[in-house]
Formats: structure tokens, sequence, C-alpha cells
């Protein structure tokens, strides 16, 4: 078990180390562990939602050359007097 190590001395080691650290010291270090697990878990999910927004909403072809279209772009009035 654990390459000769028993239970009787993680016990002991375990025991030694709350005598130097404390356990108010070690629950510090095990809720700054958790917080950075939990915020590196929430950033690849934020990564995972940015991802999926980058793609593109629809996708032009441009094989149909049979069709063509002629479009003209023209602001509506209020836009037109809000930006005056």
């Amino acid at each position: 078990m654990l390459g000769g190590i028993s239970i009787w001395q993680l016990l002991i080691v375990l025991g030694i180390i709350i005598l130097i650290f404390g356990t108010k010291k070690l629950r510090n270090v095990g809720g700054d562990l958790g917080g950075a697990v939990k915020g590196f878990k929430k950033a690849m999910h934020e990564d995972d939602k940015e991802a999926e927004s980058d793609k593109p909403q629809a996708q032009v072809r441009h094989d149909d050359e049979g069709e063509t279209y002629d479009v003209r772009a023209e602001r509506k009035p209020e836009e037109q007097e809000e930006r005056k």
C-alpha cells in the first residue's frame, strides 16, 4: 500500500503536520486551494461560452453565380436625428 507506507505511519505524519501548522492554518490553506480550483473551473466554462459565441451566426455562400442582389442601405430617421 503506497510504497510500503502503512495507514498508521500516515496518521502519525498527519498528526505532526497538525501540531506544527495548527488546524486553523490548514483550514485556510484548504479554503484557498478550493477557491482556486473553483475559479479555474469557472474560467474554463467561460472560455467554452466565448468559443460558442465566436462562431458565425450565418454563412454566406458565393457559389450561386446566377443570382445577384441589389441592396441599398439607409438609416432610420430617428437615428439620424440622434447623431446630430
